[in-house]
């Protein structure tokens, strides 16, 4: 499989990452009402079978139950995987030393020396300067448990900010996790796709299917027999349903040329952006199959022209 470098000079992982959002997570993913550790064990073996060998996670997860599921699936398998996960700026972490803290936890929770990737979870960090945090970072890359450096959910600014301290310590900002879909295109209108491929930074896209819309399987007759967040989503309601109807129509047709899921054309889009990888949250190894299937194949740049150009309202 073809491997995609994090920023300039970061690890080697798989052009999709897995999403562990919903590994132990109740709050929002009610974890353990229909789904537990057994599925979430099948889902990363199916993974690393299907050869997606990039995992996705964070400190907040579960309340580190993400991070301590992923500590224990990795003790029971010897092929090379990259985590990357997340540190969240408290407010009650004010210093490089609760950086520091927060890291030490996260790898003993996972079970590992270093990771591939440690990222700053939103940009907000309270009492924590910028350069208190993202120093301590570049100190951590230079101590070696991590491998590469990044940021999630910052704006253009924010980035080029982050990617000029760490720059005057030798290190180059890798990665810029962010909401990006074909219903969610604000990063290109905000410019900051254009600062990451200006600056060298890889994005990783989370919510690459926009909740579930561009699977397909929600219609504008299912709105009414919605649960949870989604009933109260507006996209979700019949008049959200009808307008998004041009790009699952596309969806569908594109696929159908290739015996493909309107998922994993969704997917394939973002991959063809170029230096985008897209996070795909599952809980059972179906779903990581379904997944994987936006790997091996390319859409043509008109179809990636055709999808761009229905899609232009969410930018």
């Amino acid at each position: 499989m073809e491997t995609i470098t994090l920023g300039k000079n970061g690890p080697s992982v798989t052009p999709l990452c897995i999403g562990t959002w919903a590994w132990g997570d109740k709050l929002f993913w009610n974890y353990g009402d229909d789904y537990g550790q057994e599925q979430l064990q099948a889902a990363f073996t199916a993974a690393l079978e299907a050869g997606v060998t990039f995992f996705d996670t964070a400190e907040v997860y579960g309340l580190g139950l993400s991070e301590k599921f992923l500590g224990q699936f990795l003790q029971q398998t010897q092929q090379p995987v990259q985590i990357a996960t997340k540190f969240g700026p408290l407010p009650w972490r004010f210093s490089g030393q609760s950086v520091t803290d927060a890291l030490t936890d996260s790898l003993n929770r996972l079970q590992l020396e270093s990771i591939a990737l440690y990222q700053v979870h939103w940009p907000f960090a309270f009492f924590l300067s910028q350069e208190t945090l993202l120093n301590t970072l570049a100190d951590e890359v230079k101590r070696g448990r991590i491998a590469a450096v990044g940021v999630s959910n910052y704006s253009a600014a924010q980035m080029r900010e982050a990617h000029q301290i760490l720059a005057a310590k030798g290190i180059p900002l890798a990665v810029n996790q962010v909401r990006y879909s074909l219903l969610s295109r604000q990063i290109e209108s905000e410019g900051i796709l254009a600062t990451a491929r200006e600056l060298g930074v890889t994005i990783l896209a989370y919510s690459p299917l926009a909740q579930g819309l561009l699977t397909g399987k929600y219609t504008p007759e299912s709105s009414a027999n919605l649960s949870g967040a989604r009933r109260l989503d507006p996209r979700f309601s019949q008049e959200g349903m009808q307008k998004i109807a041009p790009v699952i129509s596309l969806l569908r047709s594109l696929g159908e040329k290739r015996d493909r899921t309107p998922a994993q054309v969704a997917l394939n889009w973002l991959i063809a952006q170029g230096n985008v990888i897209p996070i795909a949250g599952v809980k059972t190894a179906e779903q990581v199959q379904q997944n994987a299937g936006a790997l091996g194949w390319k859409l043509s740049d008109d179809e990636v022209q055709e999808l761009e150009k229905v899609s232009r309202p969410w930018r």
